[in-house]
Parts: C-alpha cells; structure tokens; sequence
C-alpha cells in the first residue's frame, strides 16, 4: 500500500488516480500512524511551505513521515510535496522544511513567473531508478514560482533549464522528489511513477 499524503494541499485525486492506472494500491491518508506503516509514501503538494509544514505538523505528520523514512520507506515527494523534503524556503518569509534533504528553495528571478507549463529533464543521475528506461529530453508539466537549490549537487536526478539549470528532481538513498507534476505528465509521467512502483524499494 502507497500512502498519498493528505495535509489539506494537493491534488490528492489525481495522484491517487496516476498511481492506480500503473498498477499500485493507494490510499489517501492523514493517519500518521498509516504513514509510519506504509510500505511507500506519496508527498504531493501545492501552495506554500510555511501553512503546509504547520498543518502536517499540527496532524502529526512530520514525525511519522521521518519514521518512515528512517525506517526504510520510500518517499516521493511532488511539487510543494518535493519542495518540503529540504532545509528552508524563501517562500513567505523564512519557513522551515522537514530537513531530509539539505538545500534552500529560492524563488526564480529569471523568465516569467510561474514556470507554468511544459520544459525538459536533463538526467544528472543514471542510476536512479526513477527515470528507468525514460529519455533524455522528456518533456513534464511544471507550474512553480520557486525552485529547490540542493547543497550537495549529487543529489540531483534531473536538471531544468529556465534561464537557469535548476534541480527538477532529486534522488537521495530512498527519497525522491519531482518538482514536475507526473500526474499531467502524460505517458512520461506515468513512467515515472510506474518506476516508484516496481522498481524502487
């Protein structure tokens, strides 16, 4: 069973729906204690990190969520949900993450913003399994004012050129983070989590 995160901020449904088309069992949760015994977790996501660390503090969350991981879990962690996984954001001040991972989320200063619609993956990290058997140059649908600047550059999985290269998903040990929406990302989308199904443990 995957748990899909429920802290009052994402597009639940259509996750849920992504991840049963390629095969998984999922289910939508705000039980921590379902989190802390899920076999994989879900992390999706949109708005702003400071109301979304307060709301899954206030349900619990953090703690189960780092039990998970501590204990082996997969985590995969989608938009907001990805932006979540690291130390700070910009967004609203200065908000706090769930520190998994180390990096600042910084709001883009090149291009219009959003990043609001379709761009490329350029694969940093061959061996994640994330993007097994996906080609380089896919194209993924974004919408994001602000973007994950990780400290250590071997956790990026996937670069984005806009105006600048930043980290379009990351892949450390047995967390994962996309700041693409896979769930509107087509066949390419649906590779990706068809490989956080089967071939990531």
């Amino acid at each position: 069973m995957i748990a899909v995160i429920d802290y009052g901020m994402g597009n639940l449904r259509s996750v849920q729906k992504a991840l049963e088309k390629v095969g998984a069992q999922a289910r939508i949760t705000d039980d921590a204690q379902e989190v802390r015994t899920a076999a994989k977790i879900v992390l999706p996501g949109v708005g702003a990190m400071a109301p979304a660390m307060a709301r899954l503090r206030e349900l619990g969350l953090t703690d189960a969520l780092r039990a998970a991981v501590d204990g082996g879990a997969p985590l995969l962690g989608i938009c907001l949900g990805y932006q979540l996984l690291f130390d700070r954001s910009d967004e609203g001040g200065n908000s706090d993450g769930l520190g998994m991972i180390k990096g600042h989320v910084k709001r883009f200063t090149h291009g219009k913003v959003p990043h609001m619609g379709w761009n490329q993956l350029h694969i940093r990290q061959e061996d994640c399994p994330l993007f097994k058997d996906v080609p380089e140059g896919s194209e993924v649908y974004f919408c994001h004012s602000y973007y994950v600047d990780p400290t250590d550059v071997k956790d990026v999985a996937a670069a984005t050129d806009y105006g600048i290269d930043f980290a379009s998903a990351i892949c450390r040990g047995h967390v994962y983070g996309l700041q693409f929406h896979p769930e509107k990302s087509q066949t390419v989308g649906l590779s990706i989590l068809k490989n956080f199904v089967e071939a990531v443990s």
